[in-house]
């Protein structure tokens, strides 16, 4: 999908926050940040823990106000409190563990809850939350009746976004959504991801740990350190300042990684290599040169 970066969807101008401002406790937990998402825009948030990722994001909805600076989303100020009213449908962000916030006895009407809180009708309710669990990959004649406790770990964590997605917001921010899933969990999820903003034009914005998953998903990359954007650029372009990741306490793909050692001992390999089989092509390519010679 082309974006539109002349028209972007999320502004942030100069955000600062500080916690506990003017007591012993001050923290200064971002500081002078800006940067410009654009919509329909994949756009991964990286940084070492305390960087704060999940502060900024919090300010995309309005749940945390700047201590100076500003914050526009969807055109409208998110400092302000009438804004508030509209932002909290047109962007969903979802916590870490998000599932551990259930608190319907069926799938189908924990999903249900945000629609019938906008006082939409039962016709549009239903249309709305099956449309959001097929999003995320969950069938609702097989889930909708279930207790969400009932389903897997990965199951769960969709279910959980489709009570988000229920909404359609125009932006979704999610908090190392893929956090404790194990690898299959991890994948589905990723994937429901990936279809939601394929089907759905929505801007996504993943604020995670997890380098692969950068390498695989993100258009851009923004990374954090003490409260400062420190780079933002295409995945490749980050990654190849491998260096600097680590003196941030961050990491790189781990195909990027390999290929990085092979330079090191010599060998004439690319190193903006972000996923399997990139590095299969270019690993199988060297062999090929080194048995010719």
């Amino acid at each position: 999908m082309p974006l539109d970066k002349n028209n972007p969807i999320i502004k942030v101008e100069k955000l600062t926050h500080i916690y506990a401002p003017g007591t012993p406790f001050q923290v200064i937990s971002l500081d002078n940040v800006s940067l410009e998402i654009a919509k329909g825009e994949f756009l991964a948030v990286v940084g070492a823990t305390g960087s704060g990722k999940s502060t900024l994001v919090q300010h995309f909805n309005g749940l945390l106000k700047p201590t100076r600076g500003k914050v526009v989303v969807c055109g409208l100020d998110a400092a302000d409190k009438q804004a508030n009213r509209t932002l909290w449908r047109k962007v969903g962000l979802v916590f870490q563990r998000p599932e551990q916030q259930f608190f319907e006895e069926k799938v189908f009407d924990d999903v249900a809850f945000g629609p019938k809180n906008m006082g939409l009708g039962q016709d549009e309710v239903k249309e709305r939350v099956e449309e959001a669990l097929r999003l995320v990959g969950l069938d609702p004649g097989q889930v909708g009746q279930l207790s969400p406790y009932r389903l897997s770990g990965g199951m769960k964590r969709r279910a959980a976004i489709a009570g988000v997605l229920a909404l359609r917001p125009e932006v979704l921010a999610l908090d190392e959504p893929t956090a404790g899933l194990d690898p299959q969990g991890r994948r589905r999820l990723l994937d429901s991801l990936e279809n939601v903003r394929r089907e759905r034009g929505v801007t996504i914005i993943l604020v995670t740990h997890s380098m692969d998953e950068v390498g695989l998903l993100a258009e851009r990359v923004a990374v954090l350190n003490r409260g400062r954007l420190a780079m933002i650029g295409a995945p490749r372009e980050v990654f190849c300042r491998a260096a600097e990741l680590r003196e941030m306490g961050l990491d790189v793909p781990t195909p990027t990684a390999i290929l990085a050692r092979l330079r090191a001992a010599g060998k004439p390999v690319r190193t903006d290599i972000l996923s399997n089989s990139e590095a299969e092509e270019e690993i199988a390519k060297l062999l090929s040169e080194d048995t010719s010679t």
